[in-house]
């Protein structure tokens, strides 16, 4: 499957299978749009026939070029087969049972009151609660005991607000460093904060023990005091940026996230990211929100063609910035076009229900952090396992084969079906497909490719 666009000054071609990537020029991309469609006589002579007047194109450029054309697809690097849909049924067989990340909600509680919380301000429609040391315990060496042979595992600390329990997060992490060594294995730990109590213990703990910081700002003050405000209705802004800021100084500006949501109030999000950079912060997020049907907040089909042309103008940014040494990271920007992801992340995607699963203060387990609370995904507890073993073969055969609505689109390999949460929220299936949301996807990732284009192709310069 082939997908062409124009971008950024670039004809870019992609293809989907092969993964190849080419930047060509105005001849190349039109014999390319008709090479699967007409005959070899019927595409020469209309791309002859268009470019006639071109003093800079003869027509012996053009032959030249649809044989450079041909050659690419005889080498598999242009219309290249599908030969991964035979084995999406089976590599998820292969680490069956073996579990590598466990997203810890140490704290069903919160310290702020964020309208488009879908966790319902960290309760997750239940009752207010914390982890013990003790759960959290078995919930580690249940993950220790369901990791098979792999040797680096991950760990979330999530919440709610984790900080609001931020004593039992320390106690754990000290017994995870306790038996690492005897059990052969590595935690990496994340911790996501809304940054309320943030303060020197903290900043110690997360430069010492956590590999990431996810560290929740919707940019610009007064789109971020409209939705995340604490339970008196203040907005937080003026209270977390200096706590970042420092945190993020201590970091020395890596190996943290600055996460914001986007909603139909801010669908120009790029002031939000422009926000953000002026004040230091440059690995960012932005994420649409995610909310019921009908909320407010939620993005709308108006706010769509906005959204599409932040993305490019994102895009843009990012290289204006990189061209004058002051580059930044945008995490759904990110994309290795020689080396990964591997074919099976590709087809599988995030492993949600299978390889990683979130644990709830009480030792349930469900498949995200996003089923929390909706009883029908509970697969189980840390105790006895997975008893749910119904609805986790339901994650285990889902993967972007099983999703006929992906069966024709061009992204489909760098998504992998996208979210199974997502999915499930806007059609009661979690094979089925976030619409919405793959129009965001689609513009993402040809916004993406061409930045890594521009990037190569000027390095070269």
């Amino acid at each position: 499957m082939v997908h062409q666009y124009k971008l950024g000054g670039y004809n870019i071609v992609l293809d989907s299978c092969s993964g190849s990537i080419h930047a060509v020029d105005e001849v190349a991309y039109d014999i390319i749009a008709l090479f699967d469609k007409k005959g070899k006589d019927e595409i020469l002579s209309e791309i002859k026939e268009k470019y006639k007047a071109r003093e800079d194109v003869t027509q012996a450029d053009v032959e030249e070029c649809y044989e450079q054309v041909l050659s690419l697809k005889e080498n598999g690097k242009l219309f290249a087969p599908d030969t991964f849909r035979d084995m999406a049924g089976t590599l998820k067989e292969k680490t069956s049972g073996v579990i590598k990340a466990l997203c810890l909600h140490v704290a069903h509680t919160c310290n702020l009151n964020c309208a488009y919380c879908f966790a319902s301000q960290g309760k997750y429609h239940g009752e207010r609660a914390l982890m013990s040391f003790e759960v959290g315990k078995r919930a580690l060496d249940f993950l220790i005991e369901n990791s098979g042979n792999r040797r680096n595992l991950e760990v979330d600390f999530f919440g709610g607000e984790p900080l609001m329990n931020f004593d039992v997060v320390k106690k754990l992490v000290a017994y995870a460093r306790s038996i690492e060594k005897e059990k052969g294995k590595n935690f990496r730990f994340t911790l996501t904060t809304n940054g309320l109590l943030i303060d020197d213990d903290v900043i110690d703990f997360a430069n010492r023990e956590c590999a990431n910081v996810v560290l929740s700002l919707d940019g610009r003050q007064e789109i971020h005091d409209r939705y995340r405000v604490d339970y008196a209705g203040n907005g937080s802004w003026e209270r977390i940026v200096p706590k970042f800021q420092k945190l993020v100084e201590a970091r020395g500006g890596k190996n943290y996230y600055m996460r914001g949501t986007f909603t139909h109030r801010n669908p120009d999000f790029l002031k939000d990211i422009q926000t953000m950079l002026e004040l230091g912060f440059n690995e960012l997020s932005m994420e649409p929100v995610v909310t019921a049907p009908g909320d407010e907040s939620e993005l709308t089909q108006e706010d769509l063609p906005i959204v599409l042309e932040q993305y490019e103008k994102l895009a843009e940014l990012m290289l204006e910035r990189r061209r004058a040494g002051k580059p930044f990271t945008f995490y759904h920007y990110m994309i290795d076009l020689t080396g990964g992801p591997c074919i099976y992340k590709r087809i599988s995607g995030c492993g949600s229900g299978t390889e990683y699963m979130a644990v709830t203060p009480t030792g349930e387990l469900y498949p995200c952090h996003q089923f929390v609370g909706e009883e029908a995904f509970k697969l189980g507890d840390i105790w006895n396992g997975v008893t749910n073993t119904q609805r986790q073969c339901e994650f285990a055969a889902c993967n972007v084969y099983a999703r006929p609505d992906c069966a024709d689109c061009w992204a489909k390999l760098y998504c992998s079906g996208g979210c199974a949460a997502n999915a499930y929220h806007s059609t009661g299936s979690v094979t089925g497909v976030y619409k919405y949301g793959c129009e965001l996807f689609r513009k993402r990732m040809e916004c993406a490719i061409m930045v890594e284009v521009a990037r190569t192709l000027e390095g070269k310069k």
